[in-house]
């Protein structure tokens, strides 16, 4: 249930950065690690975005795969224990959420005279 509480922060960073424009696509970066559920994520945008410029916009997700270090190698886990000394390994990449781009429709300026 926690894409809830995520997608709430999705919209608003949306929002801040689509300058009133509305928002057609939502291109994210989620890591394997963040154990985000995409269906789930993407109904609650849904839900979230409705009556802000978000409503309507599709959300497109890449899931980063998990990639520990150390001791100069690295590996994916379910370990996450280094193969060579045993110790906990760093996380290189999978842990990554970020709003990587938006799309908005361009509004043309009305023209006409009044």
């Amino acid at each position: 249930m926690h894409e809830l509480s995520l997608a709430s922060a999705i919209v608003d960073t949306v929002e801040r950065h689509a300058g009133g424009r509305p928002v057609t696509v939502i291109t994210m970066r989620v890591g394997a690690l963040r154990q985000v559920v995409p269906e789930s994520l993407e109904l609650y945008v849904e839900l979230v975005g409705r009556g802000t410029v978000c409503a309507g916009a599709r959300l497109e997700l890449e899931v980063v795969p998990a990639r520990l270090a150390c001791c100069g190698a690295e590996w994916e886990p379910p370990s996450f224990r280094c193969p060579s000394c045993g110790g906990g390994g760093t996380v290189v990449s999978g842990d990554e959420f970020l709003v990587e781009s938006i799309q908005v429709e361009e509004v043309e300026a009305c023209i006409a005279r009044t």
